[in-house]
């Protein structure tokens, strides 16, 4: 039992290690390859190197290295959660576990019906995803949620998802829909359902971008009025921005913190709205029972 419980603690080091190893390695990477900024500096995602590819080069960002660091990061973090389960919970990280999973399945439910309950991980894994992106600003990293190519890969994706499930009724009924109520307005129509993804990933990406230029404006700016209304100060006192303790850190609680997390909920709340409303259950049903009646009288 002993030799089996060192076993389980080490097991459990090892996963945090792995989980916390891609961050610790992204900060390094930040501190070691960003060039130093005079003034206010906003700019996207970095280019670290360029492959070749038959079209264009393919660039390599910053954007998508730290992407790829939360992915495995919070895949390693998942397994430290789930190392250990037990019928009754016996750890606190299972009663979190548990608690997670009814919760994000409860909402499913509620959200998108029970013929979508296998959604839940997905759902899931957009929050996961884009909550720990928004929050990599406050390790002093970029947030792929500032990257509209980021952003916009997972509206294509989810987008992908509604026209499926609007698929389910068959393709006649699919291209019926965009002639609905009148006919005169299929092109609206049309112009509606190109505008789903590309609205789903401007809010995203609009709102996290949004936060952290408005906290760097701030943040120059009580640093000249520090230098302004303190400089008089003798010494080393005279350039130290004192102006600049307190407010930054209200403000990265609001925009990284609140609002990152808020902005993941919101994504995952349109993903789940636009693929339930976007599948025709009613018809699906009388297309499968059709389907099922003919293969009986076969």
């Amino acid at each position: 039992m002993n030799k089996k419980s060192r076993l389980f603690r080490l097991v459990d080091v090892l996963l945090l290690s792995l989980a916390a190893a891609p961050l610790v390695g992204g900060v390094v990477l930040q501190v070691l390859t960003k060039p130093p900024s005079q003034g206010i500096s906003i700019s996207g995602a970095r280019i670290h190197f360029t492959l070749p590819a038959p079209l264009q080069a393919l660039p390599i960002t910053e954007a998508q290295i730290n992407s790829w660091i939360v992915i495995v990061s919070l895949f390693f973090l998942c397994l430290y959660m789930t190392h250990g389960l037990a019928v009754r919970p016996e750890t606190k990280r299972q009663v979190i576990a548990e608690w997670l999973i009814e919760q994000t399945e409860s909402l499913v439910a509620n959200n998108m019906g029970p013929y979508f309950k296998g959604f839940a991980p997905f759902v899931a894994a957009i929050m996961g995803l884009s909550a720990v992106s928004s929050l990599l600003t406050l390790l002093g990293m970029y947030p792929p949620t500032s990257d509209l190519n980021v952003v916009g890969g997972w509206a294509l994706l989810v987008f992908f998802l509604i026209t499926y499930y609007k698929l389910k009724a068959g393709p006649l009924y699919y291209l019926k829909s965009f002639a609905e109520p009148v006919a005169f307005l299929t092109p609206l129509n049309v112009i509606g359902e190109i505008a789903t993804p590309v609205s789903m990933a401007f809010r995203h990406y609009g709102n996290i971008l949004s936060g952290s230029v408005i906290s760097v404006l701030v943040a120059a700016a009580l640093q000249g009025l520090s230098r302004m209304v303190l400089g008089w100060l003798p010494g080393v006192l005279g350039s130290i921005p004192f102006l600049q303790i307190g407010l930054p850190a209200v403000l990265s609680i609001y925009f990284d913190v609140f609002s990152g997390c808020l902005q993941a909920f919101i994504f995952a709340m349109l993903t789940m709205l636009y693929i339930a409303n976007g599948f025709p259950a009613d018809e699906y049903e009388k297309r499968k029972s059709h389907k099922q009646n003919k293969v009986k009288q076969a």
